[in-house]
């Protein structure tokens, strides 16, 4: 990101110093007002060096938020200084030192936009009191009230803007973040069930050979030559062993949930994935699952967004819950309803609205992207989701799917 920025920047830079040189050309040489020609040019020739230097070293120094901030820093110095040479806050141009600071509260952290809000207020109450006068071809009076007023709500304006964008871009970054973990963890889900499809897989493909060599190994066990020679006979024997060793890991493995993916590819029963999902976070708490206007035995089509989402939700049920977890299943129309309730105190009025939204929870503790993630999840199958209390003032979460998803 910083070296986008700061690449940014340097563009940025660059139409600042034509505005700027056209600004003092067109002043000086159209409107044939007298400006200190020379300081300014170097002055914006200055600018124009150093953002030469950093489009060239660019790749090769370490971007970071101090380097950043030292050129916004430069830059609202840089136009300071113009403004000290040609008129000061009086100068048209005094509130594009408010750039600088919207960058910054956009971009970096609020120690840093603090600092260069208060480096820009400074310069604006030096320049409201000493700079350097224009020469007006026209009598130009200004009242002292208006001056004052003009120093107050460049102050005012330099604040509000930084508190203003750095709040909305903060926002944007939060969500950009929770997003990113979304895919994440959906990346991982998937892999989860990659790895449970190949395990189920080698169940199935293994367990036909290692029931040829049981076959095998019995009958030779049979033969009178064996039964004879003690050394053949302990060899198969130990051959034996091994084999059921191997039976014995791939039964194992045929009773990991994550290994029985394979039935997991097309469909499963609503029911059993629930049950999954609760397994795997209980502890203590009791399951109820109820259905209405469907059948019991009814399947889905599986999908890693389902099971990831599902997973989160039931999880922050059972995490508030007292002792109970409530399912409820029903089918209207052509949607799908998977009601999941918790005997818990239900959500907080102060976060109801926000639920959805990255960092919020119920209780203020860890990230609070649980709910978050599964709200994207559950959209990105077409579902919807919503967060509510029940009558008694349980919390409940409903989970909506178009017909299309049964089997």
């Amino acid at each position: 990101m910083n070296t986008i920025l700061l690449t940014n920047l340097i563009k940025i830079r660059w139409i600042a110093i034509f505005g700027q040189l056209s600004a003092i050309l067109f002043v000086n040489y159209i409107l044939e007002i007298k400006l200190l020609f020379i300081e300014c040019i170097t002055i914006i020739m200055l600018s124009a060096f150093i953002n030469v230097g950093a489009y060239l070293f660019q790749k090769k120094i370490k971007i970071s938020d101090e380097i950043i901030f030292l050129f916004l820093l430069f830059d609202t110095t840089q136009l300071g200084v113009l403004l000290y040479l040609n008129g000061g806050i009086l100068n048209p141009f005094s509130i594009l030192i408010l750039a600088p600071v919207i960058i910054s509260a956009t971009y970096l952290k609020s120690y840093w936009t603090v600092f260069l809000s208060l480096y820009s207020i400074f310069l604006v109450i030096v320049n409201k009191f000493y700079f350097i006068p224009l020469s007006w071809t026209d009598n130009f009076i200004i009242p002292d009230l208006y001056n004052n007023g003009l120093l107050i709500s460049l102050v005012v304006t330099i604040i509000f803007i930084a508190v203003y964008a750095y709040l909305f871009a903060s926002s944007s970054r939060k969500i950009s973040e929770a997003l990113s973990e979304t895919k994440l963890q959906l990346n991982n889900q998937k892999k989860i069930t990659e790895i449970g499809s190949l395990s189920a897989a080698a169940v199935h493909e293994l367990s036909t050979p290692l029931n040829t060599i049981f076959l095998i190994i019995n009958d030779l066990l049979k033969e009178k030559v064996l039964i004879d020679n003690k050394n053949l006979l302990k060899d198969i024997t130990l051959l034996k062993s091994q084999a059921e060793r191997c039976s014995n890991i791939l039964l194992s493995l045929s009773k990991n949930p994550q290994a029985l993916q394979d039935n997991f590819f097309e469909k499963i029963k609503i029911e059993d994935l629930i049950k999954l999902c609760f397994d795997k976070f209980n502890t203590d708490k009791i399951l109820s699952i109820e259905f209405e206007n469907i059948n019991r035995n009814v399947t889905i089509l599986y999908k890693d967004e389902i099971n990831y989402a599902l997973n989160n939700i039931i999880q922050n049920a059972i995490q508030h819950a007292k002792t109970k977890v409530l399912v409820k299943i029903t089918k209207n129309l052509k949607n799908l309803s998977i009601k999941i309730k918790d005997d818990g105190i239900g959500f907080s009025r102060d976060i109801l609205d926000k639920l959805g939204e990255p960092y919020i929870n119920k209780n203020n503790k860890g990230m609070g992207l649980g709910i978050f993630i599964a709200k994207n999840l559950i959209e990105n199958v077409k579902g919807k989701i919503f967060f509510y209390n029940s009558i008694g003032g349980k919390a409940v979460v409903e989970i909506q799917f178009k017909e299309t998803i049964l089997i």
